[in-house]
């Protein structure tokens, strides 16, 4: 939720100012994202020790990161929450941060990157590290601290967060729709809005919906629905779910054709090779359009459903065991052999679901560009506390979530879908017509070949396989976005 370059130098003799939102100190300099949601707040009655905090204003357990400066060492500290990614990296006694990781641009090399996160990337076995893409660069984990002195940079994880490992048994005349209602609609009016212009993330699913009911019960005085419809019959019913929802909330709704902005897209981010973030999402085309709707209805704050997945299943946190990689027949050497270090270097277990904090690295930096706070009331660590204890029958399908809906006085159909909404028709689009051009043009030349994490010989032989086949290889995907955003980044 900040950018910086901080120099050592300049920590000697702090005098730091504010000229528009940024404050300097000679060369250096801290700004926050420019959304409305963040407060900054700054402590130097203790010079030579100043203390520079970004937050979200008017939550009581807000997100933060924190910088502590004195002479010769900086600090940097984060929250549990994770909301937007920090990127640092370091070198010739400066110090340079972003939650933008194009904004770190001049620091990527393209030749420099990091064997075991490029192998996790292909073959879809993502670990929440401090380990990015690029040697040299590092991600500030939830809770986690670095540390800048003249020695360099050093990260410090945290100690694993607490759990309830097993559900409990609910007293007697307990009603966990009530409790659940409550700690929702109580995590939403902390929304730090100060126009009171709110979004929400409306699939038409369950999660958003539920978070949907909340939103209106909260009455802000403007609130819009974006959506993302996925097309073909799965689209139509998706559409009358999200149409239901809406009149029965009230929203000012907006809805985009995601079939019409699918990966690799001409007009995309990807098309036009704009700097992004190799590792982004797959429909961060799609979700660029809904983004560039909800800036220009000025909403403040996005209400999404993230988070619901995870606060639902069931496993106990001690035998929990990930499911076994589709092989990935185009893996060349380098990744094969970094494959043994797929488990190295995690960090440890987090207050927030693992899967929940890596999406929002995938998905909110796109919203802070749009200046706009993202906001996951289903990833409340409150809430989430609450589902752990939770006993299954109720997070079982789904159930107490589809049962909120019910008695809201919604259609069974919108409750519980027989055929819920899913991009897979979104994809086949993006590979079949641009996908494919994407990779001819890969097998001619190509980073990830060059450097020995994928095969050339093999991936022909996927673009051949993938003309007479009736879907293209999803795994497909991951390589070309992979090498499209090496590419827009050098």
């Amino acid at each position: 939720m900040l950018s910086m370059r901080l120099l050592l130098d300049d920590l000697q003799e702090p005098k730091w100012r504010l000229a528009g939102r940024r404050w300097t100190n000679g060369k250096s300099w801290i700004e926050p994202a420019n959304v409305s949601a963040l407060v900054v707040e700054v402590n130097d009655d203790q010079a030579p020790c100043v203390r520079i905090r970004v937050k979200e204003c008017r939550r009581d357990d807000a997100d933060f990161v924190e910088l502590t400066m004195e002479p010769e060492q900086a600090r940097l500290a984060a929250g549990a929450f994770g909301t937007t990614p920090l990127y640092l990296t370091e070198g010739a006694g400066e110090l340079h941060a972003s939650w933008d990781l194009t904004l770190l641009r001049p620091h990527l090399r393209a030749d420099r990157l990091a064997p075991r996160v490029v192998a996790r990337t292909l073959t879809r076995q993502h670990r929440y590290t401090s380990e990015t893409l690029f040697e040299g660069v590092y991600r500030l984990t939830e809770r986690a601290s670095a540390m800048f002195t003249t020695a360099g940079l050093s990260i410090h994880y945290p100690e694993p967060a607490e759990h309830v490992l097993e559900p409990r048994t609910l007293r007697p005349g307990v009603d966990p729709l009530a409790a659940l209602d409550e700690l929702l609609t109580d995590a939403i009016r902390q929304a730090p809005t100060a126009t009171g212009c709110v979004g929400v993330e409306l699939s038409g699913g369950a999660d958003s919906g539920n978070v949907a009911l909340a939103v209106k019960a909260a009455c802000f005085p403007e609130m819009h629905s974006f959506g993302l419809l996925v097309g073909g019959s799965v689209g139509r019913q998706q559409s009358e779910r999200r149409r239901a929802l809406v009149e029965h909330c009230g929203f000012l709704d907006t809805a985009v054709s995601a079939v019409q902005h699918p990966p690799f897209c001409p007009g995309g981010v990807r098309a036009l090779r704009k700097p992004h973030d190799p590792a982004g999402a797959f429909y961060q085309e799609a979700f660029d359009v809904l983004r560039e709707q909800a800036a220009a209805r000025r909403c403040e704050i996005m209400f999404t459903g993230t988070g619901g997945d995870e606060i639902n299943a069931y496993h106990s946190r001690t035998q929990a065991q990930l499911p076994a990689p589709d092989p990935v027949p185009w893996l060349g050497v380098q990744g094969a052999r970094a494959l043994a270090e797929v488990n190295e270097h995690l960090a440890p277990i987090p207050v927030l679901p693992v899967p929940t904090l890596m999406a929002f690295g995938l998905h909110n930096p796109g919203f802070l560009r749009a200046g706009i706070w993202p906001v996951s009331p289903l990833a409340n660590p409150q809430i989430v506390r609450f589902m752990e204890q939770l006993p299954h029958e109720h997070k079982r399908g789904k159930a107490l979530f589809r049962e909120r809906i019910r008695r809201a006085g919604l259609a069974e159909w919108v409750a519980a879908p027989a055929e819920p909404e899913n991009f897979l028709a979104v994809l086949e689009k993006g590979l079949r017509s641009y996908g494919l051009p994407v990779l001819d043009d890969m097998l001619k030349e190509s980073i990830l070949v060059d450097l020995g994490y994928v095969d050339g010989k093999s991936l022909a032989e996927a673009r051949r396989d993938a003309d007479a086949a009736p879907v293209v290889p999803d795994l497909l995907c991951d390589v070309l976005a992979l090498e499209a955003g090496l590419r827009s980044i050098m």
